[in-house]
């Protein structure tokens, strides 16, 4: 996914709990579900930042003055102008974007079925 053009907010905002809810009926695996893509979308995030920021590495070791690049620095603002991980994981729950599977919940449906 692009993260760029994520329409999540910027700022935090208030949730409705219920919503959250609605896919799981459980607000706490709702939480654990949203931290876990968080995770991802951080590393995500981070990887692309690295490799970006790489391209601009010295790597001479003299104790010169560092230069500050003008590129790096723009790429930099971009990065954390861009909504937190979390918000933007938040979004892609409620917009049901995301895909979660329970293998203990397919457990009990088998064992209730054999009854």
């Amino acid at each position: 996914m692009d993260y760029k053009k994520s329409k999540a907010p910027t700022n935090t905002v208030t949730r409705n709990i219920m919503d959250l809810c609605e896919g799981t009926d459980n607000i706490y695996e709702s939480v654990s579900i949203i931290g876990k893509r968080a995770n991802q979308i951080s590393q995500e995030i981070k990887q692309e930042l690295s490799k970006k920021l790489a391209e601009f590495a010295n790597y001479s070791d003299s104790l010169e003055e560092v230069f500050e690049n003008r590129e790096q620095i723009e790429i930099s603002r971009y990065y954390e102008k861009m909504p937190k991980p979390t918000l933007i994981a938040t979004e892609e729950f409620l917009d049901h974007d995301i895909y979660w599977h329970d293998p203990s919940k397919d457990k009990r449906n088998d064992e209730e079925d054999d009854y």
